[in-house]
């Protein structure tokens, strides 16, 4: 079997999971990823992944071709005849921006007339304008099937009878070969809340908030790695800003990792901590995953759904109160924020449910 992937493909750590968590379900079927040249290295030990360069002479050269046909237009034409189906996985896919018409088109070009298509692990929103809705309402139907992450969004579409909901594909990562062994370490992943539009004016606050409970867990005697996942979205220039208001001395102490291609590494390096201070939505996912003590920073509402779905009962903050937020409470945290996410790993085997029907009765 041959399955057309679309996915988010700027290294980021979370969708880069969906990934792997596809291609380790389906070890007989081949995917093949419309992605840069160098997302191989991310997926050597994928065999059943076969990276498609969109930085390839291919697209790069057929500029006057790319002015009428978008990538996956290109895409979907070359190989429409060599795929059995599509699937399109992600999480945030569908948030509404100034262009998200063209966005929208996008989605359009990936769907392949008289292909199965299959959306999974997404949510819908943040949006504001109801002609978005409506546009992708429309859209939906012609889907195979769509399943959605989080209850609010399948709220949004549900009276479409290829909808359903099952909570977020990473809880389905295979975790018997990552470290669980805990030591005195804390990941705190991080963002640059600037590039979201809901969350310019906050940089500075943020800073100085994760550099205050950066300090508070050293002085307890922790090991602090800050933690970016994604580059493109500018994790590391976060990094830089937080470390700009420590010590020399704090500087020495704090460790970092940056997630590029090294997805085993950074599976360890969480699984291997005490603690996670998560702003990023997988970190805190992750964290839940290696049963880990989770205090979230929430700064979208895709993780005050999720936190609602698994009725989180944890102490956590939006960015609205960062500023009244204490180190201490968050340190004392690692006490009471653990979760029993059992229920949700049998639950996001559901994403799958069509999926596995369709790849079984096509073998």
């Amino acid at each position: 079997m041959n399955i057309m992937l679309y996915a988010y493909t700027q290294h980021n750590l979370g969708d880069d999971l969906f990934i792997k968590i596809l291609c380790d379900r389906y070890p007989n079927t081949t995917f093949h990823l419309l992605a840069p040249r160098d997302y191989d290295k991310t997926f050597l030990k994928l065999k059943n992944l076969n990276i498609i360069p969109r930085d390839s002479l291919f697209f790069r050269g057929g500029n006057w071709l790319a002015t009428k046909m978008n990538q996956q237009q290109l895409l979907s034409a070359f190989l429409s005849r060599e795929c059995d189906a599509v699937v399109y996985a992600g999480g945030s896919l569908f948030i509404q921006h100034a262009d998200w018409k063209r966005q929208m088109k996008q989605v359009k070009a990936m769907y392949i007339k008289e292909k199965p298509f299959f959306l999974l692990g997404a949510n819908f929103g943040p949006h504001s304008d109801q002609a978005f809705l409506m546009e992708y309402h429309q859209l939906f139907q012609q889907f195979t099937d769509i399943c959605f992450r989080d209850q609010y969004s399948y709220t949004l579409f549900n009276d479409l009878p290829n909808v359903r909901v099952a909570t977020d594909m990473a809880f389905q990562l295979e975790t018997t070969d990552t470290k669980t062994a805990s030591m005195m370490s804390v990941i705190i992943s991080v963002i640059k809340p600037s590039i979201r539009s809901s969350l310019r004016g906050y940089d500075a606050i943020y800073y100085n908030k994760v550099s205050e409970i950066a300090r508070y867990f050293m002085i307890q005697g922790y090991t602090v790695t800050l933690m970016s996942f994604c580059g493109y979205e500018r994790d590391h220039e976060a990094i830089n800003s937080i470390i700009h208001l420590l010590s020399d001395d704090e500087k020495n102490q704090i460790r970092t990792f940056y997630y590029q291609y090294k997805l085993e590494e950074a599976l360890t390096l969480l699984s291997s901590s005490a603690f996670i201070v998560a702003t990023r939505f997988h970190s805190m996912i992750l964290g839940w995953l290696f049963q880990k003590p989770v205090f979230p920073i929430v700064y979208s509402s895709k993780m005050t759904n999720i936190l609602n779905d698994i009725n989180f009962q944890g102490s956590y903050t939006t960015f609205d109160g960062l500023k009244n937020l204490k180190a201490e409470n968050v340190y004392e945290s690692i006490n009471t924020n653990t979760v029993d996410i059992s229920n949700q790993i049998s639950k996001a085997g559901k994403q799958f449910f069509q999926l596995d029907s369709y790849l079984k009765t096509k073998t």
